[in-house]
C-alpha cells in the first residue's frame, strides 16, 4: 500500500486540488480514495490499472461530495471545432499562472475534468477515456470546448480593469529595406 501511495499520490492530490480548489477538500478526496483502495482495491484483476482506477475513484467521489451527478452529453469534435474562438497574438504573452489556474476553476465541471488530466496530469485520451468512462471522441471534444471556455474566460480577465496582469510591450517586427 505505502508504495501505491508513494507512486501516485502526488498527480491524485493535484488532480484532485485542480477540480475542488481547496488544499482541505483535495487532502479528504485522495485520503478517501486511498481507503477505498484499501477496502475494495482487491477487487481489480489487473493490476496495471490501478492509476485509472484511483482517479475514477477519486473523480467519483468528487461529484459525491458536490451533489453534482449528471449525464454528460456525447459530443462530436468535428461539429465544436468551427464555434471555437481565434487566440489573440498577444494573448499568450499576458498570461499569469495564477490567473490561469483561477479562472481555471470558472471552467464548466465536465470540461474542466478532461482539461486538468490531460494538461495537467499527462494522461492520454484514451487514459481520460478510461478513469470517466466516457468515449475517446467526446473526451477530445470536452478538451477543445474546456480550452475554447478556458480563452474566452481569460480574454474577458484581461480586458477587466481590475485584472491583476500587466501586458508584455508587444515586439515589432524588423523590416526588411529591400521591401
Amino acid at each position: 500500500m505505502q508504495e501505491l501511495v508513494d507512486l501516485h499520490h502526488g498527480a491524485l492530490y493535484r488532480f484532485a486540488l485542480g477540480l475542488s480548489g481547496s488544499e482541505h477538500v483535495a487532502a479528504d478526496l485522495t485520503q478517501e480514495t486511498y481507503f477505498l483502495w484499501a477496502t475494495k482495491g482487491h477487487q481489480l484483476r489487473d493490476v496495471t490499472k490501478v492509476r485509472s482506477w484511483l482517479f475514477t475513484t477519486l473523480h467519483r467521489e468528487f461529484l459525491a461530495l458536490n451533489r453534482r451527478e449528471r449525464r454528460f452529453p456525447q459530443d462530436d469534435l468535428d461539429s465544436a471545432e468551427a464555434s471555437l474562438p481565434m487566440i489573440e497574438p498577444g494573448m499568450m504573452d499576458a498570461m499569469d499562472s495564477a490567473l490561469v489556474m483561477e479562472t481555471l476553476h470558472r471552467v464548466e465541471l465536465n470540461y474542466r475534468v478532461p482539461l486538468l488530466l490531460f494538461y495537467l496530469e499527462d494522461m492520454a485520451y484514451r487514459e481520460i477515456a478510461v478513469a470517466l468512462e466516457l468515449p475517446v471522441g467526446t473526451v477530445m471534444s470536452r478538451i477543445s470546448r474546456g480550452k475554447a471556455q478556458l480563452r474566452l474566460l481569460l480574454q474577458d480577465a484581461l480586458h477587466r480593469n481590475d485584472s491583476k496582469v500587466i501586458p508584455m510591450p508587444q515586439v515589432k517586427p524588423i523590416r526588411s529595406q529591400m521591401s
